[in-house]
């Protein structure tokens, strides 16, 4: 049984899984398209925490890619989460906008990769503005 605020998510990950498969500007645009669409709707996605983090006000998990930017990482579902197993400790579920926003005030990270293990889409700060509707 999925949690109802999950319930939907799975359009987030199809459109993923479209811009994987035809990475174009129209389908980039489609795919925050629908993550707006579903934060609209209210949707969640599951945060992965650190209860050892400090100073990251959310304790959001921190992943650091090979280039050595920083990152939050969340994910569409219970089922991506496991996928990883990687050093999640724990995770919350919040609301996809509050998230959104909150990345954008956390400086030491470049944005937030959604389902890092599976059905990858790495938004910028510049993405997720663009999400939230705000001039970039």
């Amino acid at each position: 049984m999925k949690d109802e605020k999950l319930q939907g998510n799975e359009k987030i990950e199809a459109a993923i899984e479209g811009l994987k498969k035809e990475p174009t500007q129209e389908m980039l645009a489609h795919t925050l398209t629908v993550l707006r669409r579903r934060m609209k709707e209210g949707a969640e996605l599951i945060v992965a925490v650190d209860p050892a983090a400090e100073g990251s006000g959310l304790g959001a998990h921190v992943i650091r890619t090979n280039d050595g930017d920083r990152w939050w990482m969340a994910f569409t579902g219970f089922e991506e989460e496991i996928k990883g197993a990687d050093k999640v400790m724990s995770a919350f579920m919040g609301n996809m906008g509050q998230l959104f926003e909150a990345v954008l005030k956390a400086e030491e990270v470049k944005g937030i990769i959604i389902n890092p293990w599976n059905r990858t889409l790495m938004l910028d700060k510049t993405l997720i503005r663009i999400i939230l509707g705000e001039a970039v």
